[in-house]
């Protein structure tokens, strides 16, 4: 194992990182993330998702990788009504900067792959949480302020649902993608798209509820109206991804959040 800081906005360390290891399967989970932050600062969004993608694809092309995974994002589907989300539907109307910017990465791999044959696998990942998460995810941030006793601010009144999926279930789907390349379409190209998602989505109020259960505090709470750029639910289909691989989340919201508390708890000392 080796880690290197870098950013993927500058060419010369991303041209440095394939020379050095020159990898036979490149696994990029690198961005900028978050819908909110995209609102205060889209340039950082550019800058990484899109000026980085870019630099990745063109290192892969020069090194001749045998296989891009990449991560993309349920934040694609925008706010569709049709339920559960199929990798099929259409995702042509983002609602926030940050969708923008993966739906972007999905076009540019395929171009990829249709241009110079680099075979690539995009993921689009459903409302991950678990350990060592991004400390701006709502789970991560009620639990902080439920224990220091701090009010929680609740978007659009606990009206909202989402596809909460353990950051466990998350690695398990990518380690069984990036070993096999996808199959080539109808028109010789080998790019595919998956989403990795729990397939039950829950309502904010519940999941709010079974956190302070956990904890065994109660929450203050403040009922505010929906974010800009915010989605009213994210619901995966992976039906694709369980016929390919055999294989689909199932970690329960019970269990995924009380793995998380012990883990804060002594990350902490709470």
């Amino acid at each position: 194992f080796s880690f290197s800081i870098g950013d993927l906005a500058d060419e010369k360390a991303v041209e440095t990182i394939f020379t050095e290891f020159e990898p036979d399967i490149f696994v990029n989970l690198a961005a900028q993330a978050g819908v909110r932050y995209s609102l205060e600062n889209p340039k950082a969004y550019i800058d990484s998702n899109v000026v980085g993608f870019f630099n990745v694809l063109e290192a892969l092309r020069k090194h001749k990788v045998c296989h891009l995974v990449y991560a993309s994002s349920s934040s694609v589907y925008g706010n569709q009504e049709k339920t559960p989300f199929s990798v099929t539907d259409n995702v042509d109307n983002p609602v926030s900067l940050y969708a923008a910017t993966k739906k972007t990465n999905e076009l540019m791999a395929y171009t990829y792959s249709h241009l110079y044959g680099i075979p690539s696998t995009g993921l689009r990942f459903f409302t991950v949480y678990g350990p060592f998460g991004r400390p701006d995810m709502a789970y991560y941030s009620f639990t902080n302020r439920i224990f220091k006793g701090e009010t929680i601010k609740v978007f659009n009144h606990g009206d909202l649902y989402r596809d909460f999926t353990y950051i466990d279930d998350i690695i398990e789907g990518v380690v069984n993608v990036m070993y096999s390349q996808p199959k080539a379409d109808e028109k010789g190209v080998q790019h595919k798209v998956y989403n990795i998602g729990n397939n039950k989505p829950v309502n904010l109020l519940l999941f709010i509820e079974t956190l302070e259960r956990i904890i065994g505090i109660e929450a203050k709470k403040e009922f505010v109206p929906m974010q800009k750029g915010d989605v009213y639910q994210t619901y995966a289909d992976v039906s694709d991804l369980e016929r390919d691989f055999g294989f689909r989340p199932d970690t329960p919201i019970e269990e995924g959040l009380g793995k998380f508390v012990d883990w804060y708890r002594e990350y902490y000392n709470v």
